[in-house]
């Protein structure tokens, strides 16, 4: 039986996608994977992969229907590198990809695990074979970033997420070279008390352009008496100004349902980091790790979510 309400987001009938067990590596376990369209209509997979050490790097995984079929890369695409950036001592995580047109780059923003704690490092690549490090571009404890497609202002954009004695929410930086970030601003605090979402919130996959505003999938973390629950939220912000929140869900979209994602390594956990938009520029296909153990897509209409989003306006 499905009571998920709403019926935003369907899950694909052959979830999960991609497991340990595909991988021509041993590996423990792969996960939030990063996402995009390749120019061919390929679908690409920046999938994190946990060794069996407990840490993480990051291998590539292609499929022409971006369901089955998948190659994926002999040998780690890109492994830490803790050498040259001290930074990545840990591994790397949870990769952001977004394309960005003015450099002809595609922008992987990941999650450098540094001896300090979790941190928030850049790197640019044209083909995922190549990738050229821009180090460590917010201190921790921070993660949960992705950068917007185009300048904003005359600046870059990103949305992060900074841990303080508060909580964790999100904000939003700025920058004039992709190296050096200011301007913070808050732009989603999470809620008090008993919420979906309260006290922990983070960015999923990369904000959506749309004609509304930008469109962020977000997650919430609710705290009870036998662990946390990662559900999945929507915001709506303005286009000029995006930390500028317009909308806001109070209700969860889609949270952890089958067995999939109510058990593994971290149970009851949903965490989208990537999605890929159909040639028809409204269907959604959300690549999410599966609680911590395997990778999983989940299929919506960016139409939908933001008729639903002006349904439910608070």
């Amino acid at each position: 039986m499905n009571n998920q309400h709403p019926q935003l987001f369907l899950r694909h009938r052959h979830n999960p996608i991609l497991t340990s067990a595909d991988w021509p590596y041993p590996v423990h376990s792969v996960f939030n994977p990063g996402a995009t369209l390749l120019r061919d209509g390929t679908t690409l997979l920046l999938c994190r992969v946990e060794d069996r050490r407990g840490h993480s790097h990051l291998t590539v995984a292609r499929s022409a229907n971006g369901v089955d079929g998948w190659k994926i890369d002999p040998q780690p695409t890109l492994p830490a590198d803790p050498e040259n950036f001290p930074e990545e001592l840990w591994g790397i995580e949870d990769p952001r990809i977004t394309y960005v047109p003015e450099l002809k780059k595609y922008a992987v923003v990941y999650t450098a695990f540094s001896s300090s704690g979790p941190g928030v490092a850049l790197a640019l690549t044209e083909d995922f074979h190549v990738f050229e490090r821009l180090g460590m571009i917010m201190p921790p404890e921070d993660k949960d970033a992705a950068l917007f497609p185009h300048r904003i202002g005359g600046h870059w954009a990103m949305i992060h997420r900074p841990v303080s004695a508060t909580g964790a929410h999100m904000w939003m930086s700025y920058s004039p070279d992709l190296r050096h970030w200011g301007s913070h601003k808050l732009m989603l605090a999470a809620r008090r008390g008993g919420w979906w979402d309260a006290n922990k919130i983070g960015l999923t996959a990369p904000p959506i352009e749309t004609p509304d505003g930008w469109l962020v999938i977000y997650h919430g973390v609710r705290q009870t008496a036998s662990g946390a629950i990662y559900r999945l939220g929507l915001a709506l912000f303005d286009l000029q100004t995006p930390e500028l929140c317009l909308q806001r869900s109070d209700e969860w979209v889609f949270g952890p349902e089958e067995p999939y994602e109510q058990f593994g390594d971290v149970e009851n956990v949903v965490f989208p980091c990537g999605y890929t938009i159909a040639p028809d520029g409204d269907t959604i296909n959300l690549y999410y790790g599966a609680a911590d153990m395997s990778i999983a897509l989940a299929t919506g209409s960016i139409k939908a979510v933001l008729e639903w989003m002006k349904e439910h306006q608070e």
